[in-house]
């Protein structure tokens, strides 16, 4: 039987972790437990059947991403892992407020950077941090989008530490990928463990695309009623690509590449059968420099000359905004907590990870005496690339990584070392403990509202912190519950 790890919460008191399934020590949560009970009494071949089973659907399915960096392999399925990450209402009502919360005053910080300027002015944020930011754009400067709205969809990193307390880790305000693996997790565990949901009461999460049109439409230039949207995808070789067919099917609009847009008289059109057909809305998944040939990377073959031509003239809306990744720079983000309180005066729901700027002389000095017990990050990288777990890391790896942040100590940052919280896991044929964190998706127009659950991502790897896909991580389904109680 399932057994070893899934113990109740008043079991083990010295576990290093806190266990996302076990919950608080001596909090019972009855459909906790009720899911704990199911899992037990789950044979151990049955779950292992199960999982390959899973497995090969996701495959025939095509549920793929690509790994760049493996010459070898490059289109995979993402592991997928059948033992459920579960979040009580009351988990979940902390996350999602959260959550709003930072969208919230990460807009309005978008907002003044590109036009006032005031929280520059005010020393909020250093001056030089922004301004000189790879991600800031000048061509943003004055242009204003519908409902002040530049961050449309979002994807908030968020861990649990040992107590069992969230934080934020990064913030994902440009293009966030994943939310197609939520959806069809959840209809995969639909399928292969019906047991396991049975008299459940879980918060769907069928409804996203549903959601997201509907947020898009809210920012349609010149508050147009029936707008046409469409989703920009860069083509086939993206390492997303079938996440970019999932949400154009879910939205039911049209999935484009940058040759099917051109851009008259500073409107957009998309090239049809039946001659040209204006576009109001583009949900882009084609980065700042290859957006617009026009106005940044002249070479670019993946982008519409004169998009930013056609925003500035009010004529269509580019989600994400253009400049929105200066909010989710590494080190920006260390400021979050500041331009919380500086919008909104209120203080932060859920506290950022502990975070030392290279670029500055503290900070700097900070991580360089402390390189064993830290985590290092450029700045400028995601998908896990280029991080340095002090705690893990060999003294040769620790060296190249001091040279490295002397050589450039403006694209590093540090972390102490969170003990991540950890999720019961198949483990080939066993179940294990393995650290997990947590993407909840937002989508923005006038409101914002947050896909319940998000993408519980899994470190694989006994003893591994680093759970990105691109780094041999797997991904689980995640069940908010409805309520507490039975």
């Amino acid at each position: 039987m399932v057994n070893d790890t899934l113990q109740g919460p008043a079991d083990g008191p010295s576990d290093p972790y806190y266990c996302e399934l076990n919950g608080d020590r001596g909090k019972r949560i009855p459909q906790l437990e009720r899911v704990r009970e199911r899992l037990k009494n789950l044979d151990i071949s049955t779950l292992v059947a199960r999982a390959r089973e899973a497995e090969n659907e996701l495959f025939n399915l095509g549920i793929t991403f690509t790994v760049y960096s493996d010459k070898d392999a490059i289109d995979r399925i993402l592991p997928f892992d059948v033992i459920p990450r579960v979040l009580t209402a009351g988990e979940w009502q902390i996350i999602e407020s959260g959550v709003v919360q930072r969208v919230k005053a990460l807009n309005l910080f978008l907002w003044d950077i590109y036009h006032d300027g005031k929280i520059l002015a005010d020393g909020v944020v250093p001056k030089a941090l922004v301004l000189g930011n790879s991600n800031y754009r000048p061509e943003m400067r004055g242009l204003d989008p519908p409902c002040g709205t530049y961050i449309h969809i979002n994807g908030t990193d968020i861990v649990r530490d040992r107590e069992g307390r969230f934080r934020v880790l990064e913030d994902n305000g440009r293009a966030p990928s994943g939310v197609s693996y939520v959806v069809e997790n959840r209809h995969l565990m639909q399928r292969a463990f019906p047991d396991l949901l049975a008299g459940l009461k879980v918060r769907p999460v069928s409804n996203y695309g549903e959601q997201l049109m509907a947020r898009l439409r809210e920012v349609a230039p010149g508050g147009i009623s029936d707008p046409s949207i469409v989703l920009l995808s860069p083509g086939v070789y993206n390492s997303a690509y079938f996440e970019h067919i999932f949400l154009a099917r879910e939205m039911g609009v049209p999935l484009v590449e940058g040759r099917d847009l051109v851009v008259e008289d500073d409107r957009v059109y998309m090239r049809t059968l039946a001659g040209l057909a204006r576009v109001d809305v583009i949900y882009r998944r084609i980065n700042d420099d290859f957006l617009d040939p026009e106005a940044f990377n002249p070479t670019s073959m993946l982008g519409v000359a004169g998009l930013m031509r056609a925003a500035h003239a009010g004529r269509v809306t580019l989600a994400n905004a253009v400049g929105t990744g200066v909010a989710d720079d590494k080190a920006v983000y260390a400021y979050v907590p500041q331009i919380i309180r500086y919008y909104l005066a209120e203080e932060p729901i859920i506290d950022n990870v502990e975070t030392h700027i290279c670029g500055t002389k503290e900070g700097l000095d900070y991580t360089l005496a402390n390189l064993e017990r830290l985590v290092v990050k450029p700045v400028g990288e995601s998908g896990g690339y280029g991080i340095v777990v002090g705690p893990k890391a060999s003294r040769t790896e620790i060296e190249a990584c001091r040279k490295q942040i002397l050589a450039d100590p403006d694209n590093f940052i540090s972390q102490p070392m969170i003990d991540l919280s950890v999720c019961p896991t198949l483990a080939g044929d066993k179940v294990q403990p393995r650290h997990v964190d947590l993407r909840p998706y937002a989508v923005t127009g006038k409101e914002t509202w947050v896909l319940p659950g998000g993408l519980t991502r899994v470190a694989l790897k006994e003893g591994s912190i680093i759970v990105n896909s691109s780094q041999g991580g797997g991904t689980k389904d995640t069940w908010v519950l409805v309520e507490d109680g039975a």
